[in-house]
C-alpha cells in the first residue's frame, strides 16, 4: 500500500503512522520552509533539535519536502498520486481545490485513490471554514464539560485525545474504503470526510438519547461515572493511588468480600448497580477507608486473591519497569541515527499473521527527497537543485 501524507500535527498524521506500522509505504510531505509543526512539540528538544513527538509519531515514514501552493509542487504531487492508494490531508476545506489538487482533480488522475480529509469541523456545515484543533473538539463534543470534579472547571485532557481517537477512526474507515474498492468490480476509491470532534462525540455514550428522552444533562462527577458504581481512585496508607472499577454485579460482590464486608452484597443499598449508584457516597467511604489503612502492596495482594478489579495509577517510571508491559513487548527500542537507542510505545494491536513493526523513527525534514524524487519520479540532481532554488522542495 502506498500512502501520501500531506497532513500536519496529529489527527491526520497518526493515520499514516498506524498504516506505516503495518507495512504501508508512507511518504510524508512537508512544506520546505515550515515543515510539520509537530517537530516543535516538546517539553525539551531532543539532541537533534526535534521533538520526541515527531520521533514517535512520524516513525516508518519517508520524508520529502514539497510546496503544494506552488504550481510545480502541485504537478509533482499529481505524479506521486498516480499509483497511490491513500492520500491524507488536513487543510481547511477548499484549500487543495484552490491549488487545483482537490478531490475531483486527483481522483480523475487515479480513480482508485482513497482520500482522507481530516478537519476540525468537517467539509460541510456553517463551521467548516473554521480552523480546528483537538482542544476545540474536546470542548465542543461535550467531553470537557463532563470531565473534572463538580466544584472545578471543565477539564481538558493533557494529551491529544480527540486527535488520537479521530486518527483511529480515520484508519479503520480508510481500510473499509480500501476493502470496498478492492472487493467490488468498480475498483473505485472515495473520499472520507472526518471531523475531529465527531468521533469523540460518538464515544461519549448515550448523552444525547438521555437528554432527548429524560432531559438528563450529564455533569462532572470527578473520577466516578454517573451510570455505575463503584468506580473511583483511592489513596493507600503509603500515599499511592489505586483505580478501582467494579460495575458488574459479580465483580462488585468480589470487591465487597475483598474489603471484608461480604454482607454488603445482600444489603438493599448495594444489592445491584442502581442501588450502588444511589448510595455511592457511603460505598466509596467504605472502600476508601479500607484501602487507606493498607499499603499498595497489601491492597493489591488481597484484590488479586479475591479477583477484584483494581490497578495502580502509574506514571512513566512505573510503566517502563512493569513486568507485564515488558512481557507483552509494549515498549520497543528503536535505533535513531542521531539519538542512538530510543524507547517508544510498540505497535498495537498484535496480529498473529501480519504483525506490525517499527522500522525507523521520525526522520529529518526532506531526508528522502533524493530517494523519492530521483528514484521514483526519475528526476535528476539538476532538477532537484532547480526546485530547491525555486522553493518548490
Amino acid at each position: 500500500m502506498k500512502v501520501v501524507d500531506l497532513s500536519t500535527l496529529i489527527a491526520g498524521g497518526l493515520i499514516g503512522t498506524f498504516l506505516g506500522d503495518y507495512g504501508a509505504d508512507v511518504i510524508k510531505v512537508e512544506h520546505p520552509k515550515y515543515g510539520d509543526r509537530l517537530r516543535d512539540f516538546c517539553v525539551e528538544p531532543l539532541k537533534t533539535g526535534s521533538s520526541s513527538w515527531w520521533t514517535v509519531f512520524a516513525r516508518n515514514k519517508r520524508c520529502v519536502t514539497l510546496n503544494l501552493s506552488n504550481p510545480k509542487g502541485g504537478e509533482i504531487l499529481t505524479r506521486l498520486v498516480r499509483d497511490t492508494d491513500v492520500l491524507i490531508e488536513n487543510f481547511r476545506p477548499g484549500t487543495l481545490e484552490r491549488w487545483n489538487i482537490g478531490w475531483n482533480q486527483l481522483s480523475s488522475i487515479n480513480p482508485r485513490l482513497v482520500m482522507v480529509r481530516v478537519t476540525g469541523f468537517g467539509q460541510t456545515g456553517p463551521y467548516s471554514k473554521r480552523p480546528g484543533f483537538g482542544t476545540l473538539a474536546e470542548a465542543m463534543s461535550g467531553f470537557a464539560h463532563i470531565t473534572g470534579f463538580p466544584d472545578g472547571p471543565p477539564t481538558l485532557p493533557p494529551l491529544a485525545l480527540a486527535d488520537g481517537i479521530a486518527a483511529m477512526v480515520g484508519t479503520w474507515s480508510t481500510m473499509m474504503a480500501l476493502y470496498h474498492r478492492d472487493a467490488h468490480e468498480t475498483g473505485r476509491g472515495q473520499y472520507i470526510d472526518l471531523a475531529i470532534y465527531e468521533p469523540l462525540l460518538h464515544m461519549l455514550g448515550p448523552q444525547i438519547t438521555d437528554y432527548d428522552q429524560q432531559g438528563i444533562i450529564q455533569n462532572r462527577v470527578g473520577n466516578r461515572v454517573p451510570f455505575a458504581a463503584p468506580r473511583n481512585t483511592y489513596k493507600t496508607k503509603d500515599g499511592k493511588w489505586l483505580a478501582l472499577s467494579a460495575t458488574v454485579q459479580s465483580v462488585a460482590e468480589r470487591v465487597m468480600s475483598a474489603i471484608g464486608r461480604p454482607e454488603l452484597a445482600k444489603d438493599s443499598r448495594f444489592k445491584d448497580n442502581r442501588s450502588r449508584v444511589e448510595n455511592i457516597e457511603l460505598l466509596d467511604k467504605l472502600i476508601g477507608d479500607w484501602i487507606s489503612e493498607r499499603t499498595e502492596r497489601e491492597v493489591m495482594r488481597v484484590f488479586e486473591e479475591s479477583e477484584g478489579t483494581i490497578a495502580p495509577v502509574y506514571d512513566v517510571t512505573d510503566i517502563i519497569q512493569d513486568p507485564h508491559i515488558i512481557a507483552r513487548e509494549m515498549i520497543s527500542t528503536v535505533s535513531d541515527p542521531s539519538l542512538g537507542r530510543v524507547r517508544m510505545q510498540n505497535v498495537v494491536p498484535k496480529m498473529s499473521a501480519t504483525p506490525g513493526k517499527i522500522r525507523w523513527p521520525g526522520a529529518k525534514k526532506g531526508a528522502h527527497n533524493d530517494e523519492i524524487y530521483m528514484k521514483s519520479l526519475g528526476m535528476s540532481e539538476a532538477d532537484l537543485e532547480q526546485l530547491k532554488v525555486e522553493g518548490v522542495i
